[in-house]
């Protein structure tokens, strides 16, 4: 079992079929942004570009965290740079927490959890009575967590 950092291959096609709203449109006949969401995942964790949808299925557990996860905020809606579409989100913490996470993924919780991207820790992380913060990159067209070239 492992985690794989990737976009989804899912988000991909649904990104065609207009089924993620980031920002404001008028595209769905709708003016909000869905809601997107992070959960964290043990070693035990099967997460990779085939990942479709949120699970609970070896979604951590502990002090400071409840199950689903964190709810995201978009800090840069999409934009775009030369030939590079981007968005980005603000950084989100498990306050006060004692969980270990290997991995996490990002999911739209407004259309039935489809998962968007897995992010890979690169090994457990701990937290232990204190806050567990997922740190995104830079948000630029180099940079930003969810970028289409």
């Amino acid at each position: 079992m492992a985690i794989s950092q990737a976009m989804a291959t899912s988000f991909k096609v649904d990104l065609l079929n207009g089924v993620h709203a980031f920002g404001t449109t008028v595209a769905r006949g709708s003016t909000n942004a869905d809601t997107f969401k992070i959960a964290l995942y043990t070693s035990s964790a099967t997460l990779d570009a085939t990942t479709t949808a949120y699970s609970t299925t070896n979604e951590v557990s502990g002090t400071g965290y409840t199950a689903g996860g964190n709810t995201l905020s978009v800090s840069q809606t999409p934009t775009s740079t030369s030939t590079t579409a981007w968005l980005d989100f603000a950084d989100s913490t498990f306050a006060s927490s004692t969980i270990t996470a290997n991995g996490a993924l990002i999911y739209n919780a407004t259309n039935s959890n489809k998962a968007v991207a897995v992010l890979a820790f690169g090994g457990d992380k701990t937290s232990t009575n204190g806050d567990f913060t997922i740190v995104f990159p830079t948000a630029d067209s180099s940079n930003a967590i969810i970028r289409i070239a």
